[in-house]
């Protein structure tokens, strides 16, 4: 008997090999550019937490310092001593410190010979939003500033007291504004509108 005829075989054409190839080509591109997308977007994401993170720790350190703030009136490195316990800078004047005062628990691990209270002010100076202390209450200059925030397109400060709010505080030896409201005009953060309570006058 007559083997059956072989059927023969038929391998794929130069032109399906093209079409496989293109369509391979095309996932891969697709495959590429979805990765690069993710891993663009993940670094968006790490980059709004970390300034996430750093708004609010300047917050964190804004709500300690004004929290724990005392009615003291220090001196200047000249001598001179302050008009007020809580100094404020008026409405759109850049050149002094946003604000300034003497703060309570001042921690001292070390045990060193100094004062548990410590002077701090605020200040916005090109874009960035900044922190100094002073070595000691009286007669010393401010010590290099600590930058909380970068990015600070503007900024304004308004005073709580006697039940109204102010763009000004009017000062006092013996007073402190009962809360203050920091608006910053952040560059890729917007508006923020902060409100910090202080505890009053000493008792």
């Amino acid at each position: 008997m007559r083997g059956a005829a072989r059927m023969p075989v038929r391998g794929f054409t130069l032109i399906e090999v093209l079409v496989a190839l293109a369509i391979f080509a095309l996932l891969a591109a697709a495959a590429v550019g979805v990765l690069a997308w993710t891993a663009d977007q993940q670094g968006v994401i790490r980059a709004r937490m970390a300034r996430m993170a750093e708004l609010q720790r300047a917050h964190a350190l804004l709500k300690a310092d004004l929290g724990q703030a005392a009615v003291r009136r220090t001196r200047r490195s000249d001598g001179v001593a302050a008009l007020s316990a809580f100094t404020a800078a008026p409405p759109d004047e850049r050149a002094r410190p946003l604000f300034g005062f003497v703060r309570r628990g001042w921690e001292n691990p070390d045990g060193a010979p100094r004062a548990s209270m410590q002077y701090v002010e605020y200040r916005v100076d090109d874009g960035r939003l900044q922190r100094s202390t002073r070595t000691a209450l009286d007669g010393t200059a401010a010590a290099a500033p600590q930058v909380l925030l970068d990015g600070v397109e503007s900024v304004q400060a308004t005073y709580y007291t006697r039940g109204a709010w102010s763009d000004g505080w009017g000062g006092g030896l013996d007073a402190l504004p009962q809360a203050v409201a920091l608006e910053l005009e952040l560059r890729d953060l917007g508006h923020v509108r902060q409100v910090f309570l202080l505890p009053g006058e000493a008792e």
